[in-house]
């Protein structure tokens, strides 16, 4: 199916931000001698699901085109959108594209379950 295509995955900023930030705050607990903190297994497990998606883009689980947040299709022009779970409860929204070349995982965002359930709109 993806024969001769290159498959990517791109972190949007606010993504690259909240990767950035995990890989900082690990860095000092490394230094400080932590190991096995929270930060350290969503930051492996945020590593994992992107190894995962550069051999599977379709790896995570499609959202149904009626619980699309707008905030996708406005700000990126989504027209998919696909979530994974990460560790923690945390996850990973992500919509694909590409072309006769590539395969493009575009990663729009990482975040709590807390602020999932918020941009998905869904109560408790």
């Amino acid at each position: 199916m993806f024969e001769n295509k290159e498959i990517k995955v791109i972190l949007s900023d606010e993504a690259d931000e909240v990767f950035r930030e995990l890989n900082r705050i690990v860095g000092e607990e490394k230094m400080k001698g932590i190991e096995g903190s929270f930060h350290q297994t969503l930051l492996r497990s945020i590593e994992r699901v992107i190894d995962l998606l550069k051999n599977n883009p379709f790896a995570g689980d499609q959202v149904p085109r009626r619980q699309h947040p707008k905030i996708y299709a406005n700000k990126y022009a989504a027209e998919n959108i696909w979530r994974i779970e990460l560790a923690n409860r945390w996850r990973l929204i992500y919509t694909i594209t590409g072309n006769k070349l590539e395969v493009i995982n575009f990663v729009m965002d990482i975040f709590d379950h807390k602020d999932y359930d918020k941009v998905f709109g869904y109560k408790h």
